[in-house]
């Protein structure tokens, strides 16, 4: 069991004795507020605080985290209270103790829902303050250390989160040595016989891999003796973890893993990292497709370092990791190596680390993106581990995850070059944006300024940037439309009831109408876009007291005469575009109306707005509300096809089918659907269903269909 003096011992040669006392003092805390408690396996609770603070002392930590890793857990396992907490210690210690326990308290019923809340508050605590995952990730290995005194289902289920969740974290943290940590010791519990197996194969080899890496050490470290290059060489056999994952991922068999033999080499300088790989080639041959060169172009995680595989005489293949002291730093610790140093203000340092910028974005879609299953799978797709590295036409290396598109790439780019992406060039050659990158891909990306983001596009998106900036675009759009709307249905209403709300009464207004409906406004906008979105049903009788502050004014025409009055003349004052019909808008099924002819919009309380053509006989003749009326008209940018009934009348003639066939697609349309009816009197009718562009197109095809001599007569139903 570790010791309070092996922590202040790994600390005394970087500490000043103030933070050594502040160790001691949150030991002596942490003893007496668990002082009696055990845990599942039976040890002491205190030896958990003390295992967490040990690794935090590992990792360089400073004193502030140390301490608050001993602890961590006095705020959920004991009777002590935030503000004794603070009073005994300061602020930010208990700032550090209280995130890791809001970590600890999700109650959700459902299991998706759990998680998505679990990862939410550690993305809020890691923006606010990194140094409470780090206090978690200890805490995790830990507990992983000593999951066997947990039941079985207990064991998987957070073993499973680990791989899914923390291990991804730490991984894009640049925190090799804890991912790797975590890993192995999850997979025990997630996969027993798989991890059972690979031990098994792993186990006979590691006799005879150890002296084969110890042989190629001694003539790597000759050789750079012999070259003058400082170096430090290590060896290690491939983790279990590693080798399930390439398992899975090449599908290959135990017997194809040719790399489970592994040396590292670290050097004074860059200079010295290629020299050596220089050297090490001359002697060596190696694996061209398995060189890859992580200095000149840094993982995602900031990770460096060279990685090349050699063939010895024996014909035994060994992967060679080449970097520098600070590499290596970087590499163990990633983003938690800056403690290492005496900045005067680390959090500025870390606010602009490409590693973290990646959390800020996850903040925005999750505040955007409240499905669970949705943000649990963008989110496991933003922390993929394996990458691709593509060019711009200048250069520019950009890392991507695996199975990323060219309009991930666009997205990448910048915000605004994917909104208006109409296709993209990948090695000088035209391609379509949901081409799939590949690595060494050269990727210029087209735009046009009348291009606008489509719904479509989140079917391409892969990553959680692309998706979240769609998203984003998708629900401005929205929301705009929805206040367009809900400012013709407001004047409406007030028109039909000869009504005006002057301006000074505004505020009461809403506040009334806020309380009716329990709908938060703040301004008008936030009533309109309440009523163009069917939230807010100004025909509830309920609401009928809110025109009691209005002032009368002369009444209008009827709003039905009005709406078809302002349709005829193209009004502008509300547009559908066919993205609508996903949101708060559909186009009946009544009349299936076609982009060209006069439409108007009928809200649906709660449900938002139906559009029907103005033909429809529900406008013409049905019971409607009229103040459930309004004008609208089609967005002529607006793209994609259209269904048409038709009925055609005629004489019951041998081929008329195969004629009216030819037409349609001569001109363009596409039959969905025939039915054909044949009466005694030799006439006989056909019903079709066509998809079509406009209702120009639809009108051509009526008409060259009525210049067959068997066809009678030709209607739209």
């Amino acid at each position: 069991m570790i010791r309070i003096d092996d922590i202040l011992d790994k600390a005394s040669g970087s500490f000043s004795e103030s933070e050594i006392n502040l160790l001691k003092k949150a030991y002596v805390f942490a003893a007496q507020a668990h002082q009696g408690q055990v845990r599942r396996s039976g040890e002491p609770y205190l030896s958990h605080s003390l295992e967490v603070a040990n690794m935090l002392a590992d990792m360089g930590m400073d004193k502030t985290t140390i301490a608050a890793g001993l602890l961590h857990d006095v705020l959920e396992d004991t009777r002590v209270t935030a503000p004794e907490l603070q009073k005994a210690f300061g602020k930010e210690v208990a700032h550090l103790v209280e995130g890791v326990t809001k970590l600890s308290r999700v109650q959700e019923s459902s299991p998706e829902t759990r998680q998505a809340e679990s990862v939410r508050k550690i993305i809020i605590a890691m923006t606010d303050d990194l140094r409470v995952i780090f206090i978690k990730l200890a805490d995790r290995i830990h507990n992983l250390q000593t999951l066997k005194s947990l039941p079985q289902s207990k064991q998987k289920k957070i073993a499973k989160e680990t791989l899914d969740i923390y291990a991804p974290i730490a991984n894009r943290l640049g925190m090799g040595r804890i991912k790797a940590e975590l890993e192995d010791l999850a997979f025990q519990y997630v996969d027993s016989d798989y991890y059972e197996k690979i031990e098994s194969f792993v186990q006979p080899k590691r006799k005879e891999s150890d002296v084969d890496l110890k042989k190629i050490k001694r003539a790597i470290a000759r050789e750079m003796k012999d070259n003058n290059i400082p170096a430090e060489i290590s060896f290690r056999i491939k983790r279990p973890y590693s080798i399930y994952k390439k398992l899975q991922r090449q599908k290959i068999e135990f017997t194809q893993v040719y790399d489970l033999m592994a040396l590292r080499l670290i050097t004074d300088s860059v200079k010295n990292c290629y020299a050596a790989l220089g050297m090490i080639h001359q002697k060596w041959p190696h694996l061209p497709h398995r060189f890859r060169d992580f200095i000149a172009m840094p993982k995602p995680n900031l990770y460096q370092a060279l990685h090349t595989t050699i063939i010895t005489e024996q014909k035994k293949m060994f992967e060679i990791q080449i970097r520098t002291r600070d590499m290596h730093d970087l590499a163990e610790n990633g983003i938690a190596a800056h403690w290492k140093y005496k900045e005067a203000d680390q959090q500025a340092i870390l606010k602009e680390d490409q590693r973290i910028i990646w959390l800020r974005e996850l903040v925005d879609l999750y505040k955007e993106q409240k499905n669970p299953r949705e943000f649990l799978q963008s989110l496991k797709t933003d922390l993929i581990p394996e990458e691709i590295y593509v060019f711009t036409p200048k250069g520019q290396v950009i890392t991507l995850p695996l199975g990323a598109s060219a309009l991930d790439f666009a997205y990448c780019i910048h915000t605004e070059i994917g909104l208006h992406a109409s296709g993209a060039k990948i090695n000088n050659r035209h391609a379509s944006l949901k081409t799939i990158l590949k690595t060494g891909d050269i990727v210029e990306i087209l735009t046009t300024a009348d291009i606008h983001t489509e719904r479509t596009w989140l079917n391409i998106a892969f990553t959680s940037r692309a998706r979240h900036h769609i998203t984003r675009w998708l629900n401005q759009q929205r929301k705009s439309r929805d206040v367009t709307i809900g400012k013709q249905i407001w004047k409406e209403a007030l028109s039909s009831r000869g009504q005006a709300i002057p301006r000074q009464k505004i505020p009461a207004l809403l506040s009334k109408i806020s309380r009716l409906t329990n709908a938060p406004l703040q301004g008008m906008d936030d009533l309109f876009g309440f009523l163009g979105s069917g939230k807010i049903d100004l025909t509830n009788k309920r609401l009928d007291k809110i025109f009691s502050s209005g002032e009368s004014v002369s009444r209008g025409k009827p709003l039905l005469e009005k709406v078809v009055s302002s349709v005829a003349q193209k009004s502008k004052s509300g547009q559908i575009k066919l993205a609508s019909e996903k949101g708060n808008m559909k186009l009946g099924k009544c009349c299936s109306p076609i982009k060209g002819e006069p439409i108007v919009g009928y809200m649906t309380g709660g449900k938002g707005i139906t559009i029907h053509a103005q033909r429809c006989r529900y406008i013409r003749n049905g019971p409607l509300d009229r103040h459930r009326l309004f004008d609208m008209t089609w967005d002529q940018s607006l793209k994609g096809h259209f269904r048409g009934k038709l009925l055609m009348r005629g004489k019951n003639y041998p081929g008329l089918l195969a004629k009216v066939t030819a037409v349609i697609a001569e001109l363009g349309g596409n039959i969905i659907k025939a039915n054909v009816e044949t009466f005694t009197d030799q006439e006989g009718q056909i019903r079709l269903i066509l998809e079509i562009k406009n209702i120009g197109h639809l009108q051509s095809i009526i008409s060259r269909l009525l210049q067959i001599k068997e066809i009678t007569s030709v209607e739209r139903l």
